[in-house]
């Protein structure tokens, strides 16, 4: 009598289920070199296992104990903003740790390897832009919560005339006024402290 194993390899389906993440995603990972894979003759993803626990492992590891950060992920290709940005948000408090990325694709590689409490981020990107970012996120399953605030040039009629955001997502008109931003920013962050305090 023969025993079954799980298989060495996952579909890049199973893989965006067991890690929480979209199809999408889980090609950027792997085109980035995140996770080991490999392709079959047909042309399909074969995500290796031991790489797939391997990720998960670390975000256990990252997660370990109750987070002592607020994490802030800021995404901006506009350099001076960015600078202004992480200028106004680090007065939030000693317990805020910011990340900075310039385009969609980085962010999303980013928000895989550790989710922040707060993404702050341009709708206006080039290639994956802020309105696909956004829409890719509300399609993931992550169990911990993130607040996110979108930069935009377009009025909110514009936004919904491209296919609007999801639910719960704060938008902010620029150019950017950043008492408003920080205004927003110190409200999540002083939830975070009720609950982490």
């Amino acid at each position: 009598m023969t025993t079954h194993s799980q298989p060495d390899t996952l579909t890049t389906r199973e893989t965006a289920k067991i890690l929480g993440a979209s199809v999408r995603t889980i090609q950027l990972w792997v085109e980035g070199g995140r996770l080991k894979a490999w392709k079959t003759p047909g042309g399909h993803r074969r995500v290796l296992r031991t790489s797939v626990e391997e990720m998960l492992a670390n975000r256990e590891r990252m997660s370990g104990g109750s987070p002592s950060k607020y994490e802030v992920l800021l995404v901006n290709e506009d350099p001076d903003q960015l600078s202004t940005m992480e200028k106004t948000l680090a007065k939030l408090g000693p317990e805020t740790q910011l990340r900075v990325v310039e385009d969609g694709y980085e962010a999303l590689i980013r928000l895989g390897e550790a989710r922040p409490d707060l993404l702050v981020t341009d709708l206006d990107l080039s290639g994956l832009d802020g309105l696909r970012l956004m829409k890719t996120l509300a399609r993931e399953t992550s169990t911990q919560p993130m607040q996110i605030i979108a930069l935009t040039m377009l009025t909110p009629e514009e936004v919904v005339a491209r296919g609007g955001l999801p639910n719960g997502i704060m938008l902010l008109q620029k150019p950017l006024r950043v008492a408003s931003l920080l205004s927003l920013a110190k409200t999540y962050y002083q939830a975070w402290l009720s609950v982490h305090a």
